[in-house]
């Protein structure tokens, strides 16, 4: 097996981890919007790092745990197609939600292919079967998940996340007009009915320090999102 690749001499983002996650952001747009996965490629990782993406697998996978949502800073902000979520609280609310809209979800494979100091980014493929459907129906999604990593945990075993960013098709995300108006209502608004213990341990996150949605207008490279071949 080859030794974990050599991240320490590119940085992306501020080594101030006090500046809340909306700061964290990787935007890219791609030459497609192929993001399948290929894991004999991945680039390996460090334990520490690779305990994090196992946690996030696991996450996606309908499995969350409390240890698991600490894997991100209370300022965190997770962002997709369907969600903006900027604190904790709403993070959790998001993934505890996952077992009552999905029957399962499974984790087909995934492909590391950035390990910089500070910014981890790999290809997902996740199988998620619907709970509310009369017939089982399962959809396959490919993505690319980026994880930006907060700057005071680079070096400790429990590495924690800033900016998580799933993206499902070849733009970045413009954080403008009605799209992202609903993904962030559904954020805000989920969390309110969940009724769980796991999800209120993170209640203290609401007052998690936030900064202005940062608005592009565009997932085009026009929107501070560079084209990047990944």
């Amino acid at each position: 097996m080859s030794a974990p690749q050599d991240h320490s001499g590119t940085s992306n983002f501020t080594g101030d981890s006090s500046v809340p996650g909306e700061s964290f952001e990787a935007r890219q747009t791609a030459p497609s919007d192929d993001y399948k996965p290929d894991p004999s490629k991945s680039l390996p990782l460090s334990p520490a790092r690779q305990s994090l993406v196992d946690d996030v697998i696991a996450l996606y996978s309908c499995q969350p745990t409390v240890e698991r949502v600490k894997r991100y800073t209370p300022d965190c902000v997770y962002d997709d197609q369907f969600v903006y979520a900027n604190d904790r609280y709403k993070m959790a609310g998001q993934w505890f939600a996952l077992p009552k809209l999905f029957k399962q979800s499974i984790n087909e494979g995934y492909q590391v292919v950035v390990n910089d100091k500070d910014l981890i980014q790999f290809k997902n493929e996740q199988s998620w079967t619907f709970r509310l459907m009369p017939k089982a129906t399962t959809t396959t999604i490919n993505a690319l998940v980026s994880l930006s990593l907060d700057p005071a945990t680079l070096d400790s075993d429990f590495i924690r996340i800033k900016y998580h960013k799933d993206q499902a098709n070849d733009k970045d995300y413009s954080h403008s007009g009605l799209g992202f108006n609903f993904k962030k209502w559904q954020a805000d608004n989920v969390v309110k009915h969940m009724d769980s213990e796991d999800v209120k341990a993170f209640e203290a996150d609401k007052g998690a320090g936030k900064e202005e949605v940062k608005v592009y207008g565009s997932g085009k490279p026009e929107g501070q999102a560079p084209v990047k071949e990944l």
